[in-house]
């Protein structure tokens, strides 16, 4: 299940939407937009909006690029995202991507979602460059993920499938497992 995981990550990977290389000093004078939601270190400030701090850079530009498109719908980043040039997301993307998370687990990462861990790792910390870190997740923000993507409200190749065949259950513990890893987000 891994490898099947795995080889479908790269199909994200080699995606039309390359992300250019931005300056994260810039990304920084930015994100003052972004820190009621995401804190300007990338430390969600309320349980509807994820930790980006440390996130991998094309992940978060492709996120970006959807709310900026459409592709992706959410009341507050429809409207931030639109006005953002494409050198702006790729600054945003840099600074929080330049940011280090560090995971702790208080249980025994073997007992970790098998089939989130194969890409969002044990610990919540990405292995893959398109799947978002889980570690510290507030469970509120990683469910109503996980039942957008199951209903098809939040599309993905990927996680629609996956998602697809978890019960509630299966949603509450996998989110419950992500938000009881602590994290820490090491500024650059």
């Amino acid at each position: 299940m891994k490898l099947f995981a795995l080889a479908l990550g790269g199909v994200f990977l080699a995606g039309p939407l390359a992300a250019q290389a931005g300056d994260p000093e810039a990304g920084r004078a930015l994100a003052g937009q972004c820190r009621t939601c995401h804190g300007l270190d990338g430390v969600a400030q309320i349980p509807v909006a994820p930790n980006i701090g440390g996130e991998p850079a094309p992940y978060l530009a492709r996120q970006l690029e959807a709310f900026r498109s459409g592709a992706r719908v959410n009341e507050m980043m429809s409207v931030v995202a639109a006005s953002l040039s494409d050198a702006q997301i790729a600054d945003l993307a840099a600074w929080y991507a330049s940011h280090r998370p560090v995971a702790s687990l208080s249980a025994d990462p073997s007992d970790a979602p098998e089939l989130c861990s194969a890409c969002h790792g044990a610990d919540g910390i990405s292995v893959i460059e398109d799947a978002p870190n889980l570690a510290g997740e507030n469970s509120i923000y990683t469910e109503t993920q996980l039942k957008a993507f199951r209903s098809g409200r939040r599309e993905s190749e990927v996680m629609g499938p996956i998602a697809a065949e978890l019960s509630d259950a299966d949603i509450r513990a996998v989110s419950d497992w992500y938000a009881a890893t602590t994290l820490e987000i090491v500024s650059p």
